[in-house]
């Protein structure tokens, strides 16, 4: 493994490009969660059913969070 002083010894230089060059090329990937896909598809019914049980689940969970919270703390006699 080659430390610093390795390095200076060597008296290569670092091999710095001005910040104005840019020689790295894009990667051929594809796009990730946050950018835009290159080909867009129609939404199906799946993506609607998916996307309402995220939407209702966790307020249906929250609504049964406190029913259940009342009933234990005695509340639920009323």
């Amino acid at each position: 493994m080659m430390t610093a002083d390795d390095i200076i010894e060597s008296g290569r230089s670092a091999g710095l490009r001005p910040a104005g060059v840019s020689t790295l090329k894009p990667a051929q990937q594809p796009a990730g969660p946050f950018e835009v896909p290159t080909q867009t598809r129609k939404p199906t019914a799946r993506d609607a059913l998916v996307t309402g049980l995220l939407v209702i689940y966790p307020a249906f969970a929250a609504v049964a969070a406190i029913i259940a919270g009342l009933f234990l703390t005695g509340a639920g006699s009323l």
